[in-house]
């Protein structure tokens, strides 16, 4: 493998990257919530392994943004493993791979018992009744929830919705849209944001602070 890592899963959706090998394999965890689709999402959502041995196959269009998200990364194979507490289904433990190639039966039970052993830093900062919305918002909760939470990703959507008078909902669309058009991830467009390089017009459409242009959205 030339990278992991391990995204958690909450309502269908990726809440966020609890670890990783290295910025790129962090970086491409982050495409998945950007994007709305990617084998981590697949593979928590069904319970199941999800093995990509080539994202280039013509047959492979599950995800093709995220296939082309990765294909100009060079990744080329992708393994998702189910992440499981007491039953539910919290995540995944995502493999990335630059050569194609299938996953031998060794090395797929050490990922599954990888995946199984990934969850304990996890269980060490939860509890039932954590607050979510206020760890990602860095108010309650251990600080490790704020960064997993994309916390930059709230702020930045918070000065969408004050800007275009809109619901979080659409804010969130308009910053993945924002990320989409100029191939970055969510997290990437927000820290622009909030940090001032990427402001927004009276017609909704971004443009760089030192008067750059560039893609829209």
């Amino acid at each position: 493998m030339d990278g992991a890592a391990f995204s958690v899963v909450r309502d269908g959706a990726s809440a966020g990257t609890f670890g990783s090998s290295g910025a790129l394999s962090r970086r491409l965890d982050d495409f998945q919530f950007t994007l709305g689709e990617g084998p981590c999402l697949d593979a928590a959502q069904q319970g199941q392994p999800v093995l990509v041995a080539d994202l280039t196959r013509s047959d492979e269009d599950r995800w093709p943004a995220f296939a082309r998200a990765m294909a100009e990364t060079g990744v080329r194979a992708v393994f998702a493993l189910p992440v499981t507490v007491a039953g539910s289904r919290v995540g995944a433990l995502d493999l990335f791979r630059h050569a194609p190639g299938t996953l031998g039966e060794r090395s797929l039970a050490g990922g599954l018992l990888a995946a199984r052993l990934a969850v304990l830093p996890l269980l060490d900062l939860i509890t039932g009744d954590t607050d979510w919305a206020a760890a990602a918002e860095g108010r309650a909760g251990p600080p490790e929830l704020a960064s997993l939470e994309r916390v930059e990703v709230y702020q930045a959507t918070g000065m969408i919705m004050a800007r275009l008078d809109v619901g979080p909902e659409d804010a969130l669309v308009r910053l993945r849209a924002c990320a989409f058009a100029r191939k970055l991830t969510a997290s990437e467009a927000a820290w622009k944001i909030v940090e001032g390089e990427l402001q927004m017009d009276v017609d909704s459409s971004w443009y760089l602070a030192d008067g750059g242009t560039g893609p829209s959205s």
